[in-house]
């Protein structure tokens, strides 16, 4: 039987999830400092954004098997040292070249976080609870994103870039210490068992159609998530907003992102088919990108950031929907965190490659404006693959 503690260690699960995503997190409102400080240009700003996808979108599949053979428990605390000596180093970094190799290595601990995550809250929750607590798994990544967001702009002109990644270093640090007294132990005998088989697992897992379509799917919302979100600080920065007010700007563009992730859970609960909340979602996200970016709404200022809202608020629908089919269209019990991280990989993928082709539109063009050729591309795209999903999900009968 799941006791209380239990539940109160699967939210410390996902506290340690948001403090993985803060390393994401943390890049954007330091991107004007960066430029000025070793003279990035957009496009290696893009690369910089994406580089920590680098282990997702070519070992998350992989570090999915391995996460399941070394213990889930035993993954996220390792990760989060991994994470805690990339940040460490990194600000010492005085080359773009030093601050991309870290970066990849701080996406490898973030895998290592991520991935087991979903599979540990599954263990340690009663199945009634299951769900909520996925839609609140799924608003990690907004959460760590926000709270970077918001405090960046404040931290890094007082203390400086360098400073900020040390912060973060120690957070990364403490939370794995904290993992690791809280967390109950894993299972000698579930350790063992997901060591065997391994290449099986993922045969399995890549021979059906549910998670190439799950996978898939996040990939066309993260790799637009990424791109605007995070280059919400330098275009505001260069339209002479800072301070204060650019952190509250862009922490609330993200943090809107946690409603949407938390209400796919209560919508699904209530009845919703999932591909009635990706469709709302994707719809969403087409609807807010083109008010935000548009050149139509050039004299409305605050037109545009209500488009940012209902881009990042209602397309949390999207992520929050997806962990749930995530688990549901697993071959198996054995094989949910590696289908979740083939949703990694495939999302990752999405946030390596969304950020760079933004920025060299931007930069072909002069601006922003045809920033919605990309998004509302990636959200037609997204709307057909959630239409195969949900036909598939009526024929399993799941």
């Amino acid at each position: 039987m799941v006791m209380a503690s239990s539940k109160h260690s699967a939210w410390l699960v996902v506290a340690a999830g948001g403090v993985a995503a803060l390393q994401v997190g943390k890049l954007p409102p330091a991107l004007p400092a960066l430029q000025a400080e070793l003279g990035l240009t957009l496009v290696q700003s893009g690369f910089l954004l994406s580089i920590v996808q680098v282990a997702g979108l070519s070992l998350a599949v992989f570090i999915g098997l391995w996460a399941d053979g070394m213990g889930l428990k035993r993954s996220m605390v390792r990760g989060l040292c991994l994470l805690a000596l990339a940040s460490g180093l990194g600000g010492f970094a005085t080359s773009v070249t030093a601050l991309l190799v870290l970066r990849a290595i701080e996406g490898l601990g973030f895998l290592l976080v991520a991935l087991p995550a979903p599979a540990l809250i599954r263990r340690l929750v009663l199945p009634p609870q299951l769900p909520g607590m996925l839609g609140v798994w799924g608003a990690y990544m907004p959460t760590g994103t926000a709270l970077a967001l918001l405090l960046g702009p404040l931290f890094i002109p007082a203390w400086g870039w360098g400073a900020w990644w040390w912060l973060f270093a120690a957070a990364s640090l403490a939370m794995a210490l904290w993992l690791y007294r809280a967390v109950p132990a894993d299972p000698l005998a579930d350790a063992a068992r997901a060591g065997q088989g391994a290449w099986t697992r993922l045969r399995l897992t890549l021979s059906i159609p549910g998670p190439w379509l799950v996978a898939l799917t996040f990939g066309m919302y993260s790799g637009q998530w990424l791109a605007v979100v995070g280059f919400l600080p330098s275009i505001y920065t260069a339209a002479g907003v800072s301070g204060a007010l650019l952190g509250v700007l862009t922490a609330l563009a993200a943090a809107v992102n946690m409603a949407g992730n938390m209400a796919s859970g209560r919508l699904l609960q209530g009845g919703w088919a999932p591909r009635s909340t990706l469709w709302l979602g994707f719809g969403a996200m087409a609807l807010g990108s083109t008010l935000a970016f548009a050149t139509l709404t050039d004299a409305w200022p605050w037109l545009r950031f209500a488009g940012v809202l209902l881009f990042s608020g209602v397309g949390g629908l999207v992520p929050g929907t997806l962990f749930s089919l995530a688990v549901r269209l697993a071959p198996g019990e054995q094989q949910v965190a590696t289908t979740v991280g083939w949703v990694q990989q495939m999302s990752a993928l999405g946030q390596f490659v969304g950020p760079p082709v933004v920025a060299a539109v931007a930069a072909r063009a002069g601006g922003w404006q045809f920033t919605p050729l990309v998004t509302v591309g990636c959200c037609v795209v997204g709307a057909v693959l959630a239409w195969l999903a949900g036909r598939l999900l009526a024929r399993q009968g799941v």
